[in-house]
């Protein structure tokens, strides 16, 4: 079993929750940070003592308050994991349930786990720590299906980087500069255009308004 784990959330009722669960399994060298800027450092700090941690459990959403930080979010919190410490297990306990997230989180992002907060998240924290020392994947049920084929899921990141601009504000001619700006392709107003009849049609939406609202209740944007 991990010896030595890192948990990053702001609230500290949930990181007794998850400490209390971590005792259960036998895991008594756990350390709390609230800030993903600690976080780094607490890593950092571990493996210069030549005593690193082997799992960090974080939130995703970080109040701002009077510290400014270079890391903001759980997210870029995993990035830096991943890029800088690879074989360091990561597992996400968060609220969100957006399935597209979650799918980049695990597929793109190398996440190990990605739990629900909720009435079963600390059951749920038991068996993913359980299952990502035993090097598997474990996701809650309520988001599993965001590890479902694209086929399944019926759109792709293009389609999604489209929808979402178009969810901010942007028309098409914007969302075809934000395309160009950011090296996503086709970035021709015409292949949005093509792009955003097909989803149209896919989802049944009467118009662009209409297909944003329907992607956000399916938690894809």
């Amino acid at each position: 079993m991990f010896k030595k784990v890192l948990i990053a959330d702001d609230l500290g009722s949930i990181n007794q929750g998850v400490t209390s669960v971590l005792a259960a399994l036998g895991i008594n060298a756990v350390e709390q940070v609230q800030y993903c800027d600690d976080a780094v450092l607490k890593i950092k700090r571990a493996i210069l003592d030549k005593a690193p941690f082997d799992l960090v459990i974080t939130d995703l959403s970080f109040k701002t308050d009077y510290r400014e930080q270079k890391l903001e979010s759980g997210d870029a919190l995993i990035t830096f994991i991943k890029e800088n410490y690879p074989e360091l297990k990561v597992i996400v306990y968060s609220v969100e349930d957006r399935l597209q997230r979650v799918r980049f989180l695990i597929q793109t992002a190398k996440t190990n786990a990605y739990v629900c907060k909720g009435r079963r998240g600390l059951i749920e924290i038991n068996q993913a720590i359980i299952k990502v020392f035993q090097n598997e994947c474990f996701v809650s049920p309520q988001v599993s299906q965001a590890l479902s084929q694209k086929s399944n899921l019926e759109i792709d990141d293009y389609d999604i980087a489209l929808v979402n601009q178009l969810s901010h504000g942007l028309d098409q001619k914007g969302v075809s500069r934000y395309f160009i700006t950011n090296n996503i392709s086709p970035s021709s107003v015409s292949s949005i255009e093509k792009r955003l009849n097909k989803l149209r049609i896919q989802f049944k939406a009467d118009n662009v308004t209409h297909l944003v609202a329907k992607m956000k209740d399916l938690g894809l944007i």
